[in-house]
C-alpha cells in the first residue's frame, strides 16, 4: 500500500494575515484548500495511507479531514500541538503511523508542482534508504551528488558553507560552474581524488524508506530532515533523482497565491 506524509503543522507566517485565523493547509487556492490539491493528487496517483501532521489551528485541519470523511482514505494525523519539531522530527515522531515495509513519500502541504507521484515511487529501488528529487535549477543552496548520483554533500555558494559527513569534501575548495558541475581547484584533496561532482536543487519532494527510522534514535526531538540525510548518507544509500522539467511553486511566500491560481490553471 503507497503511503505518503504531508507536512502541515506549520505557523505560516508568510501568509499572514490569512493565517492569522487559520492554518496554512486550509489557505484556498483555485476553490479549494492546498492540503485539499496535495491530497486529491496523492490519491489519484494510488496513495491510500496518509500522514498529517498538525500543530497551528491543528482542530480546523482535524475538523476539514472529518467533514470530508478523510476523503476515502486511511489518513492519521500526527500531533505536534505541544511543539513544531520540524520536517526531520516531524517524521521521526510519526513513524508508529507507517507500514514499515513501504516507502513513504514525504511532500510539504503549501507546495504545488507537476510531479508524476506514481513515476516517483517507482523511482525508489529496493536498495536505496531514500530518494530526493532534485533539478538543475539555479539557486543558492545546492545538494552534492557523485557519478551515481549518491548524495555526497551540501553547499550554500553564497556563504561558502559545506556540510558532508565526507572530510575530504569539507576541506575541498570549489565552485560550481554555469553547467552545476563542481570544479575544484588545483591544489585540493578533491582534486587529488579525481572526484567529479554535480550540484542540484532540492525539490523538497522525496521518499524515505522506514528503515531509516532506526537511524533517528540519536537525534533530538526537533530536526531539519536535510540534516539528517547529510549525517548519514555516508552509510546509507541516499541518491538523487533528476526531472529536468520539473515545475515548483512554493504557496508559502509572499504574493504566491496569485502565481498559484495561474499555476493550477496551466
Amino acid at each position: 500500500m503507497r503511503q505518503a506524509m504531508i507536512f502541515a503543522a506549520g505557523l505560516g507566517t508568510r501568509l499572514r494575515p490569512l493565517t492569522d485565523t487559520m492554518p496554512k493547509a486550509l489557505v484556498p487556492v483555485g476553490g479549494k484548500p492546498l492540503l485539499a490539491h496535495v491530497i486529491e493528487r496523492l490519491q489519484a496517483a494510488g496513495y491510500e495511507r496518509l500522514v498529517i501532521n498538525v500543530h497551528h489551528f491543528a482542530d480546523q485541519i482535524e475538523q476539514y479531514l472529518r467533514a470530508h470523511q478523510n476523503f476515502g482514505l486511511d489518513i492519521a494525523v500526527s500531533d505536534e500541538r505541544e511543539q513544531l519539531l520540524d520536517t526531520g522530527g516531524g517524521l521521526k515522531k510519526a513513524a508508529s503511523l507507517f507500514d514499515p515495509d513501504e516507502p513513504i513519500l514525504i511532500h510539504n502541504v503549501d507546495i504545488l508542482d507537476n510531479v508524476d507521484y506514481e513515476w516517483l515511487c517507482r523511482q525508489h529501488l529496493p536498495e536505496e534508504a531514500a530518494v530526493l528529487l532534485v533539478s538543475r535549477r539555479q539557486t543558492k543552496r545546492y545538494l552534492l551528488f557523485d557519478n551515481a548520483m549518491r548524495l555526497m554533500g551540501w553547499t550554500n555558494t553564497e556563504t561558502g558553507e559545506v556540510r558532508s559527513p565526507y572530510p575530504w569534501l569539507r576541506e575541498s575548495e570549489f565552485t560550481i560552474d554555469e553547467q552545476l558541475t563542481v570544479r575544484a581547484a588545483a591544489n585540493s584533496s578533491l582534486y587529488s581524488l579525481h572526484s567529479s561532482l554535480q550540484a542540484f536543487a532540492f525539490s523538497g519532494i522525496h521518499s524515505f524508506s522506514p528503515s531509516l527510522f532506526r537511524l533517528m534514535d540519536r537525534f533530538p526531538d526537533r530536526f531539519p530532515i536535510i540534516d539528517f540525510y547529510l549525517s548519514v548518507c555516508h552509510r546509507s544509500r541516499i541518491v538523487g533523482c533528476i526531472k529536468d522539467d520539473l515545475q515548483v511553486l512554493d504557496v508559502g511566500k509572499p504574493g504566491a497565491l496569485e502565481q498559484a491560481e495561474h499555476f493550477l490553471k496551466n
